[in-house]
Protein backbone atom coordinates (compact mmCIF):
# COMPACT_ATOMS: atom_id res chain seq x y z
CA UNK A 1 0.00 0.00 0.00
CA UNK A 2 1.44 3.72 -0.87
CA UNK A 3 2.05 5.48 2.26
CA UNK A 4 0.28 8.16 1.55
CA UNK A 5 -3.26 6.29 1.30
CA UNK A 6 -2.52 4.27 4.78
CA UNK A 7 -5.11 4.26 7.02
CA UNK A 8 -4.72 6.31 9.81
CA UNK A 9 -5.05 5.87 13.27
CA UNK A 10 -7.45 8.27 15.50
CA UNK A 11 -4.80 9.40 18.28
CA UNK A 12 -7.31 11.62 20.12
CA UNK A 13 -7.61 9.56 23.07
CA UNK A 14 -3.71 9.02 23.60
CA UNK A 15 -3.53 13.17 23.28
CA UNK A 16 -6.09 13.56 26.30
CA UNK A 17 -3.94 10.66 28.07
CA UNK A 18 -0.85 12.18 27.62
CA UNK A 19 -0.79 16.12 27.59
CA UNK A 20 1.87 17.64 26.56
CA UNK A 21 3.81 14.88 25.85
CA UNK A 22 1.94 13.27 23.20
CA UNK A 23 3.24 14.61 20.52
CA UNK A 24 6.90 14.66 21.50
CA UNK A 25 6.53 11.16 22.21
CA UNK A 26 4.78 10.43 18.30
CA UNK A 27 8.21 12.93 17.17
CA UNK A 28 10.81 10.84 18.35
CA UNK A 29 9.50 7.74 16.91
CA UNK A 30 9.51 9.60 13.70
CA UNK A 31 12.13 9.80 10.96
CA UNK A 32 11.90 13.49 10.88
CA UNK A 33 10.29 16.62 12.37
CA UNK A 34 6.89 15.40 11.08
CA UNK A 35 4.29 13.08 11.76
CA UNK A 36 0.78 11.99 10.07
CA UNK A 37 -1.64 11.25 11.99
CA UNK A 38 -5.55 11.81 12.80
CA UNK A 39 -7.25 13.76 15.65
CA UNK A 40 -10.45 14.16 16.74
CA UNK A 41 -11.38 12.30 13.55
CA UNK A 42 -9.70 14.48 11.28
CA UNK A 43 -5.98 13.71 9.07
CA UNK A 44 -3.37 15.54 11.10
CA UNK A 45 0.39 16.44 9.96
CA UNK A 46 2.52 17.33 12.69
CA UNK A 47 5.66 19.17 12.18
CA UNK A 48 7.94 21.31 14.51
CA UNK A 49 11.64 23.66 13.45
CA UNK A 50 11.26 27.52 12.71
CA UNK A 51 10.76 26.30 8.91
CA UNK A 52 7.87 24.76 10.19
CA UNK A 53 6.47 27.92 12.20
CA UNK A 54 6.95 29.91 9.12
CA UNK A 55 5.21 27.50 6.77
CA UNK A 56 2.22 27.17 9.54
CA UNK A 57 1.93 30.76 9.98
CA UNK A 58 1.39 31.27 5.67
CA UNK A 59 -2.27 32.09 5.38
CA UNK A 60 -2.24 30.48 1.87
CA UNK A 61 -1.27 27.62 3.74
CA UNK A 62 -3.03 27.43 6.89
CA UNK A 63 -5.95 28.65 8.03
CA UNK A 64 -7.00 29.70 11.64
CA UNK A 65 -11.23 30.32 10.75
CA UNK A 66 -13.39 27.46 11.59
CA UNK A 67 -10.07 25.45 13.01
CA UNK A 68 -10.44 25.84 16.85
CA UNK A 69 -13.21 23.24 18.47
CA UNK A 70 -16.49 25.09 20.44
CA UNK A 71 -14.89 23.90 23.29
CA UNK A 72 -12.10 25.88 23.07
CA UNK A 73 -14.24 28.98 21.96
CA UNK A 74 -16.85 28.49 24.17
CA UNK A 75 -13.90 29.02 27.21
CA UNK A 76 -10.93 30.21 26.33
CA UNK A 77 -11.25 32.76 23.61
CA UNK A 78 -14.79 33.35 22.77
CA UNK A 79 -17.18 33.29 20.05
CA UNK A 80 -16.54 35.54 17.07
CA UNK A 81 -12.67 36.41 18.72
CA UNK A 82 -9.51 37.88 16.33
CA UNK A 83 -8.13 34.07 17.21
CA UNK A 84 -11.18 32.87 14.52
CA UNK A 85 -10.89 35.19 12.10
CA UNK A 86 -8.46 35.21 8.45
CA UNK A 87 -7.04 37.64 6.08
CA UNK A 88 -8.33 40.91 5.61
CA UNK A 89 -11.16 40.60 8.69
CA UNK A 90 -8.25 39.27 10.56
CA UNK A 91 -5.71 42.14 10.40
CA UNK A 92 -8.26 45.00 10.29
CA UNK A 93 -9.35 42.93 13.81
CA UNK A 94 -5.71 42.52 14.80
CA UNK A 95 -5.36 46.52 14.41
CA UNK A 96 -7.44 46.69 17.54
CA UNK A 97 -4.68 45.53 20.02
CA UNK A 98 -1.44 45.69 18.26
CA UNK A 99 -1.47 49.89 19.93
CA UNK A 100 -1.11 47.44 23.23
CA UNK A 101 2.17 46.62 22.31
CA UNK A 102 3.79 50.27 21.95
CA UNK A 103 6.76 50.11 24.55
CA UNK A 104 5.40 52.43 26.84
CA UNK A 105 1.95 50.87 26.80
CA UNK A 106 3.45 47.76 27.64
CA UNK A 107 5.63 49.78 30.87
CA UNK A 108 2.59 51.08 31.82
CA UNK A 109 0.81 47.64 32.13
CA UNK A 110 3.75 46.77 34.24
CA UNK A 111 3.95 50.21 36.26
CA UNK A 112 0.16 48.80 37.22
CA UNK A 113 0.60 45.41 38.01
CA UNK A 114 3.77 45.98 39.68
CA UNK A 115 2.20 48.19 41.89
CA UNK A 116 -1.04 46.17 42.76
CA UNK A 117 1.45 43.72 43.77
CA UNK A 118 3.49 46.03 45.80
CA UNK A 119 0.15 46.62 47.48
CA UNK A 120 -0.64 43.39 48.22
CA UNK A 121 2.69 41.63 49.98
CA UNK A 122 2.29 43.78 53.34
CA UNK A 123 -1.20 41.44 53.19
CA UNK A 124 0.65 38.38 52.16
CA UNK A 125 3.02 39.25 54.91
CA UNK A 126 0.38 39.20 57.85
CA UNK A 127 -0.79 35.81 56.93
CA UNK A 128 1.00 32.68 57.79
CA UNK A 129 1.30 31.63 54.14
CA UNK A 130 -0.22 31.86 50.87
CA UNK A 131 -0.46 30.03 47.53
CA UNK A 132 1.67 32.39 45.16
CA UNK A 133 -1.15 31.49 42.10
CA UNK A 134 -3.67 32.22 43.40
CA UNK A 135 -2.38 35.69 44.57
CA UNK A 136 -0.40 37.03 41.67
CA UNK A 137 -3.80 36.04 39.60
CA UNK A 138 -5.76 38.44 41.75
CA UNK A 139 -2.64 40.78 41.72
CA UNK A 140 -2.62 40.65 37.77
CA UNK A 141 -6.40 40.93 37.65
CA UNK A 142 -6.08 44.31 39.58
CA UNK A 143 -3.20 45.60 37.68
CA UNK A 144 -4.74 44.85 34.00
CA UNK A 145 -8.48 46.46 34.83
CA UNK A 146 -6.54 49.75 35.93
CA UNK A 147 -4.72 49.61 32.85
CA UNK A 148 -7.06 49.00 30.59
CA UNK A 149 -9.93 51.36 32.34
CA UNK A 150 -11.82 48.58 32.95
CA UNK A 151 -14.11 48.42 36.83
CA UNK A 152 -13.38 45.73 38.47
CA UNK A 153 -17.06 44.05 38.78
CA UNK A 154 -19.21 44.68 42.02
CA UNK A 155 -18.00 41.04 43.12
CA UNK A 156 -14.40 42.10 43.40
CA UNK A 157 -10.77 41.71 42.13
CA UNK A 158 -10.42 37.83 43.74
CA UNK A 159 -13.56 36.74 42.48
CA UNK A 160 -13.13 38.12 39.28
CA UNK A 161 -9.58 36.65 38.98
CA UNK A 162 -11.07 33.27 39.76
CA UNK A 163 -13.12 33.35 36.21
CA UNK A 164 -10.39 34.66 34.09
CA UNK A 165 -8.37 31.65 35.80
CA UNK A 166 -11.28 29.20 35.18
CA UNK A 167 -11.14 30.12 31.31
CA UNK A 168 -7.73 29.09 30.80
CA UNK A 169 -7.97 25.76 33.22
CA UNK A 170 -10.68 24.57 31.49
CA UNK A 171 -10.59 24.80 27.95
CA UNK A 172 -8.47 21.47 27.22
CA UNK A 173 -10.79 19.08 29.37
CA UNK A 174 -14.04 17.34 30.14
CA UNK A 175 -15.84 17.69 32.94
CA UNK A 176 -16.17 19.92 35.84
CA UNK A 177 -13.28 22.52 35.06
CA UNK A 178 -14.49 22.48 31.28
CA UNK A 179 -18.07 23.73 32.68
CA UNK A 180 -16.64 26.29 35.58
CA UNK A 181 -14.77 27.80 32.19
CA UNK A 182 -18.04 27.97 30.43
CA UNK A 183 -20.38 29.41 33.51
CA UNK A 184 -16.73 32.03 34.09
CA UNK A 185 -16.65 33.06 30.64
CA UNK A 186 -21.07 34.10 30.33
CA UNK A 187 -20.59 35.91 33.75
CA UNK A 188 -17.51 38.19 32.30
CA UNK A 189 -18.97 38.60 29.00
CA UNK A 190 -22.56 39.83 30.61
CA UNK A 191 -20.29 41.73 32.91
CA UNK A 192 -18.24 43.66 30.04
CA UNK A 193 -21.15 43.75 27.65
CA UNK A 194 -23.03 45.70 30.25
CA UNK A 195 -19.90 47.84 30.54
CA UNK A 196 -19.73 48.70 26.95
CA UNK A 197 -23.13 49.51 26.64
CA UNK A 198 -23.00 52.34 29.35
CA UNK A 199 -19.96 53.37 27.31
CA UNK A 200 -21.93 53.61 24.27
CA UNK A 201 -24.79 55.10 25.99
CA UNK A 202 -22.89 58.34 27.64
CA UNK A 203 -23.65 56.70 31.18
CA UNK A 204 -20.36 55.34 31.71
CA UNK A 205 -17.23 57.27 31.11
CA UNK A 206 -14.09 56.06 29.40
CA UNK A 207 -10.78 57.67 28.79
CA UNK A 208 -10.91 57.75 24.72
CA UNK A 209 -7.67 55.92 24.49
CA UNK A 210 -8.02 53.07 27.13
CA UNK A 211 -8.19 49.80 26.14
CA UNK A 212 -12.00 50.15 26.82
CA UNK A 213 -12.43 53.08 24.55
CA UNK A 214 -10.58 51.79 21.99
CA UNK A 215 -12.13 48.34 21.64
CA UNK A 216 -15.96 50.40 22.45
CA UNK A 217 -15.31 52.98 18.84
CA UNK A 218 -13.34 49.64 16.89
CA UNK A 219 -14.52 49.37 13.76
CA UNK A 220 -13.97 45.90 11.73
CA UNK A 221 -13.54 45.28 8.08
CA UNK A 222 -16.95 45.62 7.10
CA UNK A 223 -16.67 49.19 8.19
CA UNK A 224 -19.38 48.47 11.38
CA UNK A 225 -18.55 48.47 15.36
CA UNK A 226 -18.76 45.30 17.11
CA UNK A 227 -21.58 44.62 18.70
CA UNK A 228 -21.29 44.27 22.69
CA UNK A 229 -20.73 40.57 23.00
CA UNK A 230 -17.84 40.67 20.46
CA UNK A 231 -16.61 43.37 21.88
CA UNK A 232 -16.76 41.89 25.67
CA UNK A 233 -15.04 38.98 24.25
CA UNK A 234 -12.21 40.54 23.00
CA UNK A 235 -12.16 42.75 26.32
CA UNK A 236 -11.80 39.13 27.74
CA UNK A 237 -9.01 38.80 25.36
CA UNK A 238 -6.66 41.46 26.95
CA UNK A 239 -7.90 41.34 30.38
CA UNK A 240 -7.48 37.17 30.81
CA UNK A 241 -4.22 36.63 28.80
CA UNK A 242 -2.41 39.10 31.31
CA UNK A 243 -4.49 37.24 34.11
CA UNK A 244 -3.23 33.93 32.83
CA UNK A 245 0.73 35.38 33.40
CA UNK A 246 0.09 33.87 36.81
CA UNK A 247 0.94 30.48 35.42
CA UNK A 248 4.39 31.79 35.06
CA UNK A 249 4.81 33.46 38.08
CA UNK A 250 4.29 30.58 39.66
CA UNK A 251 7.05 28.96 37.40
CA UNK A 252 9.45 31.36 38.01
CA UNK A 253 9.15 30.62 41.83
CA UNK A 254 9.29 27.12 40.91
CA UNK A 255 12.83 27.78 39.32
CA UNK A 256 13.98 30.22 41.50
CA UNK A 257 13.46 27.42 44.07
CA UNK A 258 15.19 24.91 42.24
CA UNK A 259 18.10 27.20 41.19
CA UNK A 260 18.17 29.24 44.18
CA UNK A 261 21.51 30.80 43.23
CA UNK A 262 19.75 32.94 40.38
CA UNK A 263 18.09 35.02 43.06
CA UNK A 264 20.56 37.16 43.41
CA UNK A 265 21.30 37.78 40.35
CA UNK A 266 17.66 38.54 39.40
CA UNK A 267 17.08 40.67 42.49
CA UNK A 268 19.90 42.93 41.07
CA UNK A 269 17.58 43.84 38.11
CA UNK A 270 20.09 43.42 35.35
CA UNK A 271 17.79 44.43 32.23
CA UNK A 272 19.74 41.75 30.24
CA UNK A 273 19.73 39.00 32.71
CA UNK A 274 16.15 39.56 33.57
CA UNK A 275 14.72 38.91 30.00
CA UNK A 276 16.75 36.26 29.50
CA UNK A 277 15.67 34.54 32.86
CA UNK A 278 11.78 35.35 31.94
CA UNK A 279 12.45 33.77 28.23
CA UNK A 280 13.82 30.40 29.54
CA UNK A 281 10.82 30.56 32.17
CA UNK A 282 8.44 30.76 28.82
CA UNK A 283 10.83 28.16 26.66
CA UNK A 284 11.25 25.59 29.88
CA UNK A 285 8.01 25.35 31.59
CA UNK A 286 5.03 23.58 30.07
CA UNK A 287 2.46 26.53 29.02
CA UNK A 288 0.70 26.18 25.23
CA UNK A 289 1.18 21.94 24.11
CA UNK A 290 0.68 22.93 20.24
CA UNK A 291 -1.66 24.84 17.98
CA UNK A 292 -3.67 23.95 15.13
CA UNK A 293 -5.08 25.09 11.93
CA UNK A 294 -6.80 23.40 8.99
CA UNK A 295 -5.19 23.14 5.84
CA UNK A 296 -6.05 25.71 3.09
CA UNK A 297 -5.43 23.15 0.23
CA UNK A 298 -3.51 19.97 -0.59
CA UNK A 299 -0.10 20.27 1.40
CA UNK A 300 2.63 19.04 1.16
CA UNK A 301 5.34 19.38 4.12
CA UNK A 302 8.86 17.29 3.73
CA UNK A 303 7.23 15.08 1.64
CA UNK A 304 4.11 14.53 3.76
CA UNK A 305 0.76 15.27 2.45
CA UNK A 306 -2.13 16.17 4.37
CA UNK A 307 -5.73 17.34 2.10
CA UNK A 308 -7.30 20.65 2.18
CA UNK A 309 -9.34 20.44 5.64
CA UNK A 310 -6.88 18.66 6.82
CA UNK A 311 -5.51 19.55 10.54
CA UNK A 312 -1.98 21.06 10.40
CA UNK A 313 -0.53 21.24 14.04
CA UNK A 314 2.71 23.41 15.08
CA UNK A 315 4.46 21.41 17.98
CA UNK A 316 5.13 24.43 20.58
CA UNK A 317 6.45 22.74 23.70
CA UNK A 318 8.29 19.87 21.58
CA UNK A 319 9.78 23.10 19.53
CA UNK A 320 10.80 24.50 22.98
CA UNK A 321 12.47 21.88 23.89
CA UNK A 322 14.13 20.72 20.87
CA UNK A 323 17.97 19.59 21.43
CA UNK A 324 18.99 20.60 17.82
CA UNK A 325 17.46 24.06 19.02
CA UNK A 326 18.59 24.55 22.65
CA UNK A 327 21.34 21.86 23.53
CA UNK A 328 20.37 20.75 26.41
CA UNK A 329 16.61 21.42 25.96
CA UNK A 330 15.49 19.95 29.70
CA UNK A 331 18.32 22.06 31.93
CA UNK A 332 16.79 25.46 33.53
CA UNK A 333 19.75 27.70 31.59
CA UNK A 334 19.22 31.38 31.32
CA UNK A 335 22.25 32.55 29.88
CA UNK A 336 21.46 30.51 26.80
CA UNK A 337 19.67 33.86 25.92
CA UNK A 338 23.00 35.80 27.00
CA UNK A 339 25.26 33.64 24.58
CA UNK A 340 23.36 33.69 21.10
CA UNK A 341 20.63 35.73 19.55
CA UNK A 342 17.70 33.41 19.21
CA UNK A 343 15.69 33.43 15.93
CA UNK A 344 11.75 34.99 16.51
CA UNK A 345 10.73 31.50 14.85
CA UNK A 346 12.78 29.68 17.46
CA UNK A 347 11.24 29.99 20.59
CA UNK A 348 7.20 30.00 20.27
CA UNK A 349 5.70 29.63 23.98
CA UNK A 350 2.69 31.50 22.95
CA UNK A 351 3.35 31.09 18.74
CA UNK A 352 5.14 32.37 16.07
CA UNK A 353 4.90 34.50 13.63
CA UNK A 354 4.28 38.11 13.28
CA UNK A 355 2.29 40.02 15.46
CA UNK A 356 1.17 42.27 13.38
CA UNK A 357 0.53 40.17 10.22
CA UNK A 358 -0.12 36.89 11.36
CA UNK A 359 -1.70 34.47 14.34
CA UNK A 360 1.16 35.38 16.78
CA UNK A 361 -0.04 36.61 19.85
CA UNK A 362 0.06 40.33 20.11
CA UNK A 363 -0.13 39.67 23.90
CA UNK A 364 3.49 38.17 24.10
CA UNK A 365 5.14 41.54 24.45
CA UNK A 366 2.64 42.12 27.50
CA UNK A 367 3.36 38.92 28.72
CA UNK A 368 7.37 39.66 28.85
CA UNK A 369 6.78 42.91 30.01
CA UNK A 370 5.04 41.92 33.44
CA UNK A 371 6.83 38.89 33.91
CA UNK A 372 9.74 40.67 33.97
CA UNK A 373 8.43 43.35 36.17
CA UNK A 374 7.10 40.62 38.74
CA UNK A 375 10.00 38.24 38.27
CA UNK A 376 11.88 41.17 39.70
CA UNK A 377 10.27 41.51 42.79
CA UNK A 378 9.65 37.98 43.73
CA UNK A 379 13.50 37.68 43.57
CA UNK A 380 13.88 40.43 46.40
CA UNK A 381 10.89 40.00 48.59
CA UNK A 382 11.69 37.17 51.45
CA UNK A 383 9.62 34.31 52.10
CA UNK A 384 10.78 30.38 52.31
CA UNK A 385 9.16 27.17 50.87
CA UNK A 386 7.63 25.26 53.10
CA UNK A 387 7.56 21.41 52.20
CA UNK A 388 4.98 20.74 49.56
CA UNK A 389 4.24 18.95 46.05
CA UNK A 390 6.00 21.04 43.56
CA UNK A 391 5.53 17.92 40.89
CA UNK A 392 4.76 19.44 37.20
CA UNK A 393 2.36 16.48 35.69
CA UNK A 394 2.42 16.91 31.81
CA UNK A 395 -0.56 15.20 31.44
CA UNK A 396 -2.82 18.02 32.49
CA UNK A 397 -3.42 20.64 30.32
CA UNK A 398 -2.87 23.80 31.30
CA UNK A 399 -0.29 22.55 33.88
CA UNK A 400 1.27 23.93 36.98
CA UNK A 401 3.05 23.53 40.16
CA UNK A 402 0.77 21.11 42.06
CA UNK A 403 0.45 22.96 45.48
CA UNK A 404 -0.04 26.24 43.38
CA UNK A 405 3.67 27.31 45.20
CA UNK A 406 3.38 27.59 48.79
CA UNK A 407 4.82 30.79 50.08
CA UNK A 408 5.43 31.07 54.34
CA UNK A 409 7.01 33.99 55.72
CA UNK A 410 6.40 37.02 52.88
CA UNK A 411 8.39 40.16 53.93
CA UNK A 412 8.53 43.09 51.60
CA UNK A 413 11.73 43.48 50.08
CA UNK A 414 14.22 45.85 51.74
CA UNK A 415 14.94 49.13 51.02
Amino acid sequence: MDVLSRPLIDRTLPLLAEGYAWLPNRMRDAPGPVVRTRIMGRPALALRGPEAVRFFYDEQNVHRHRAIPEPVLATLFGHGAVHTLDGPAHRVRKSLFLPLLEPGRITGLAEHVGAAWDDAVPGWARRGSVVLFDEASTVLTTGVHQWAGLPVGDAGAEATARDMIAMVDGFATAGPRHLRARRARARQEERLGRLVRGVRSGEVPAEPDSVLGLVCRHRDADGEPLDEKTAAVELLNVVRPTTAVAWFVAFAAHALHRRPELRTRLADGDPAFTAAFTHEVRRFYPFVPFLAGLAARDLFWRGQWIPAGGLVVLDVYGQNHDESLWGDPYAFRPQRFLERPVGRDELIPQGGGDPAANHRCPGEGMTLGVLEALAGRLARMEYTVPEQNLSIPLNRVPTRPHSGVLLAGVRPAAG
